[in-house]
């Protein structure tokens, strides 16, 4: 089976090139990656052309799932999924992508586990187990572990592409609208890198994300989402959590 990988990007000249070698040094070579570039200035466009298996574009856009949505009409494998291009794969991911979906037949979604990282490749944590559904997404979004997510085309044939009004948070009702017609399955296996760092999209834009997840869930939900607060309150009493335990380490 034939695997598309869409790589949207923009200015990310020092960590592209991680997200590429990742993909060129699997062992599974079936494969095409597709890179679309939103008009970098930084020298991105210079490292997309020293690699001749990449299919790539540059030019301006509307934003990341514009981007997204360009690299699904242009895929032609048979199974699909989109990397950031400040992430990258675990070696042996696609193998046992591939080697997964041909054992079951009726698997048309599966995800595996995802190791979060520094802007220096330090790990900062793990996100393992069998957590995605419809249950699980519905009452936190924090679940989404979009990197390491791969699908058989025929979803995004009968789902349609990302939202491109959402910028932040198109992972998550991709995902969502997915669980309403396929059950998730689960490889128990690290198959990806995802960076974490203050200049992050996600980071740098936390009150808009949180503002996109409360458009999501009220859709969701038909109407007054109360189980967003719950799900606000659980993400910032964590972060504070965290703060907190750091500040103890330091002055222990």
């Amino acid at each position: 089976m034939k695997i598309s990988i869409i790589t949207p990007t923009l200015n990310h000249a020092r960590f592209i090139e991680d997200t590429i070698l990742s993909v060129l040094q699997q062992d599974y070579k079936d494969y095409e990656h597709i890179v679309i570039d939103g008009g970098s200035t930084d020298g991105t466009v210079e490292i997309l052309r020293k690699y001749s298996h990449l299919k790539w574009i540059s030019e301006k856009d509307s934003g990341q799932s514009a981007a997204i949505n360009k690299g699904f009409k242009m895929a032609t494998g048979d199974i699909l999924t989109w990397i950031n291009s400040d992430d990258w794969y675990e070696k042996g991911a696609f193998t046992a992508v591939a080697d997964y979906f041909r054992d079951h037949s009726d698997c048309f979604f599966v995800y595996g586990d995802q190791t979060d990282v520094d802007e220096y490749k330090n790990i900062i944590g793990t996100r393992t187990g069998d957590t995605m559904s419809l249950r699980s997404l519905l009452k936190n979004p924090d679940v989404v572990r979009q990197p390491d997510c791969f699908w058989r085309k025929e979803v995004t044939d009968t789902v349609g592409h990302l939202n491109e009004t959402l910028h932040l948070v198109m992972d998550y009702e991709y995902f969502l609208r997915i669980a309403e017609r396929y059950t998730f399955q689960h490889i128990n296996r690290n198959l990806c890198f995802f960076r974490m760092y203050k200049g992050a999209k996600t980071s740098a834009l936390a009150q808009k994300q949180v503002c996109e997840i409360y458009q999501v869930m009220r859709k969701e939900s038909g109407g007054f989402p109360f189980r967003f607060y719950l799900v606000m309150m659980r993400r910032y009493y964590n972060a504070l959590k965290r703060v907190i335990c750091n500040a103890m380490r330091v002055l222990s």
